[in-house]
Parts: C-alpha cells; sequence; structure tokens
C-alpha cells in the first residue's frame, strides 16, 4: 500500500531514516540526552519553532544541561528561570529539567553511562523503554518519549495520527494507548511484523505511516 501510494519501494524507503548503531547511543553524553529530553519535554503543546528559536538560549539557562549541575538546582536559580525571556518559562517544565537530571544520573550510577542504560534496551520490548520512561522519568508521557527517543536515533515505533491510523484500520488501535493492555496489543502487532520481515520497528512505522492517506502533517512517523 505504501509502495502504490508513493510509487515504488525505492521511494518509500528513501523516507525512512536508519536507527543509529549502538556505538552512537553509546557515545553520547548524558548533557546531550536531558537537552534532547528537556526540548521535547517543551515541544509538548509548544509551538516546536518557538522552541527551537529560543533553543541557544535554554542551552545557557540550563548551563548546557550538565545533569550534575541540574539534578541540584535551587530555588533562586528555579526563580531566575521563571523570569529568564531566553526560555519559555513554564513552571513545571522547568522542573521537570532537575527531575530529568536526577533520573539520568540514577541510571548512569548503574550503567556507566545514559547512553549505555538505553542501549541495553534496544532488543527488549519498545512498550517496556516507554513505560520505564514514564515511571521514571517526568513528563516522559508515551508521545514525548517516542519523539524523543526516535529522534536520538534509537530503534522505535512513533504512534503519530497517521500511524494510529493505519492501526485503526487494521484493528489493533484507534487511539493512544491509556492502558498495559492496549500497549501490549500494539507491541505484539509491531512484534509480529517484525517477525514477518525482518525490518526495524523504524522501518515498520514509517511503512505504516505512509500507508495511508495524510489529512494532517507529520512530524515524525
Amino acid at each position: 500500500m505504501a509502495v502504490k501510494r508513493h510509487g515504488s519501494l525505492e521511494a518509500v524507503e528513501a523516507r525512512i531514516e536508519h536507527p543509529a548503531p549502538i556505538t552512537d547511543l553509546l557515545a553520547r553524553s548524558d548533557d546531550r540526552w536531558l537537552a534532547d529530553m528537556t526540548r521535547h519535554v517543551f515541544n509538548a503543546g509548544f509551538s516546536r519553532k518557538v522552541i527551537r528559536d529560543k533553543w541557544p538560549g535554554f542551552e545557557a539557562a540550563f548551563k548546557g544541561f550538565d545533569p550534575s549541575v541540574c539534578a541540584i538546582m535551587d530555588d533562586d536559580w528555579f526563580d531566575m528561570l521563571l523570569k529568564d525571556p531566553r526560555i519559555v518559562r513554564n513552571g513545571a517544565r522547568i522542573r521537570s529539567v532537575q527531575r530529568n537530571a536526577m533520573f539520568i544520573l540514577d541510571e548512569t550510577e548503574r550503567h556507566a553511562s545514559f547512553g549505555a542504560f538505553i542501549a541495553a534496551w534496544q532488543h527488549k520490548d519498545f512498550a517496556d523503554v516507554l513505560d520505564y520512561l514514564r515511571k521514571h522519568g517526568d513528563r516522559l508521557g508515551d508521545k514525548t518519549a517516542q519523539y524523543f527517543l526516535r529522534e536520538a536515533g534509537v530503534d522505535s515505533y512513533v504512534l503519530s495520527f497517521d500511524v494510529l491510523k493505519r492501526l485503526s484500520l487494521e484493528g489493533v488501535a484507534d487511539t493512544l494507548p491509556a492502558s498495559s493492555k492496549q500497549r501490549r496489543a500494539i507491541q505484539n502487532a509491531f512484534d509480529g511484523w517484525k517477525e514477518e520481515s525482518g525490518k526495524s520497528l523504524t522501518y515498520i512505522s514509517r511503512v505504516l505511516a505512509m500507508s495511508v492517506e495524510s489529512d494532517r502533517q507529520p512530524r515524525f512517523t
């Protein structure tokens, strides 16, 4: 169906990015993981253009996103950030930087780096990765975590509008999952397609998106 819509297999595959090799995930420093995490937390519900345009200010305001520094954010620094025009001044999301810095430091203590923690999940159920981030991180719900991991190069599916449209047509799911049962149904479907095709979750997710007529501008699929 994707080939029919886009003309050829080559045209479809030209639009599919490859997951990053494990070595790239391991090489990414903890401050970049926190920066990427923060960007996606702030992207949710805000204009992405505003966040992109302000991003150099975010880097400066949060001192390069060093987790050891952000984890000990005191009230004075927090109050300064609430008044800092270089960033989006949302208190709950500013505080999430501190909490996610603590999360990263906890995982770094167990795995030597946050990249090593993420790399260790690569061959496990992606739904479990999302569940772990949702429970242990801050403001890392399913959609935010999916975008965060996809952009970092982790093999992943993203439940975009188009992907959900195809999953609905296939009788798998028609809304973002809100329960463990719904998440498991989606994971089982992707596992089945992965076993049949030998392709990555990223590949399958992109093909699902390209198999439907989109009436929205996608961000990731």
